[in-house]
């Protein structure tokens, strides 16, 4: 099982080199029991390592690792199948002493107290991971008593939860806190994945492996930037577009005070049209009521756009378009990337929802003006 998180874990080890400055290593040891003859440092570059420093393994169990390393990075220590993930910095002078039978259960590294202390995180991750795996046994096996082993699985992973905090906690700015990142979901977890990430960025100079999962980060973060820019609550980005008579502007803050369905749509677009009737409806029925549309088309042809108003009966008059199709300044601004695509905005301008169609914005303007 050692063997496969470490395999695992190493996916998170990719380097690529190339431009980096060469630094300097010693790593030298003892490794009793052992099943193989040869010592080597490495990288995992994906779907195979790439090894930098060889050595034999003495019959007493002695090695020296002495050589040149391509940078400032995290390296493999390998003995046959087996392996123990290390930080090598420049000039590092470090010794590896383990049994043979379980080199990382039963091993220490002395003058590296990053990776020794990352070693003991990857036993805390596959301590867990071999719990999941057995409780997935056992319910395929037993699904009588799922409950009480999803309790027990339960316990185990706020087991690890703790470890991992304490040792997130107990190694601030670490190189060695990579390991945890990866068990951290950036979707349930943002604030503490991004706290690691950021930990990571300066803890280890001229990694080529740091930069790589900090450029993943600032990745993930523009993404969920994206997301979050129409999020319920943000105030709705205001803007300015041409009216019907080509003439006249008119602002989305203009009808401030007002619910507003910001609908983008087009007199092409099959769905918009076919949605059309049921926006008519509700615009009727709470028109009264403080509530208005204000349709953004993506159209490029005037009388085209024309024709689809009067064919549809969009009886409001807040229609607005560049007739740049999908260059429309409005849709950009507000990341439109299929139509149709509403945005339903209260009387102070902030963001109820997005995406609401059919059932579920009658629904919400139920909710929101009552029948």
């Amino acid at each position: 099982m050692i063997k496969n998180i470490i395999a695992i874990l190493s996916l998170f080890f990719i380097s690529s080199s190339f431009g980096q400055s060469e630094i300097n290593v010693k790593v030298t040891g003892n490794i009793f029991n052992a099943k193989s003859d040869t010592v080597m440092i490495s990288q995992f570059y994906g779907t195979h390592f790439v090894d930098h420093i060889k050595a034999p393994l003495q019959k007493n169990g002695d090695f020296k690792l002495i050589g040149k390393l391509p940078a400032q990075d995290f390296y493999v220590f390998r003995l046959g199948e087996d392996r123990i993930n290390l930080i090598l910095r420049a000039e590092s002078d470090i010794q590896i002493y383990a049994d043979g039978k379980d080199i990382n259960a039963f091993g220490n590294i002395v003058g590296s107290v990053e990776s020794n202390n990352m070693k003991d995180f990857i036993l805390a991750m596959t301590t867990w991971n071999k719990s999941k795996e057995l409780a997935q046994q056992a319910v395929t096996n037993n699904p009588e008593n799922r409950t009480e082993i999803e309790q027990n699985l339960q316990a185990d992973y706020s087991k690890f939860i703790s470890e991992r905090q304490n040792f997130i906690a107990n190694n601030p700015n670490s190189p060695a806190l990579l390991p945890a990142l990866t068990t951290i979901d950036p979707n349930a977890d943002w604030a503490n994945f991004e706290a690691v990430a950021k930990q990571l960025e300066n803890s280890l100079p001229g990694s080529p492996t740091i930069k790589s999962n900090y450029d993943s980060y600032i990745g993930l973060k523009g993404q969920k930037e994206s997301a979050e820019f129409l999020a319920p609550g943000k105030v709705a980005p205001d803007f300015e577009e041409v009216m019907l008579d080509g003439k006249t502007k008119m602002k989305l803050s203009d009808l401030q005070g007002k619910v507003v369905l910001l609908d983008f749509w087009a007199s092409w677009c099959g769905p918009c049209r076919k949605e059309n009737p049921n926006v008519v409806a509700l615009y009727e029925k709470y028109k009264s009521k403080g509530f208005t549309v204000m349709s953004v088309s993506l159209d490029k042809d005037k009388s085209k756009w024309e024709e689809a108003i009067l064919r549809d009966n969009l009886s409001w008059p807040n229609h607005v378009s560049d007739l740049k199709g999908w260059s429309c300044e409005a849709a950009k601004q507000y990341k439109v990337n299929g139509i149709p695509f509403t945005v339903l905005i209260d009387k102070d301008g902030k963001i109820i929802d997005t995406k609401l169609r059919g059932e579920a914005l009658e629904r919400q303007l139920r909710i929101l003006f009552g029948e």
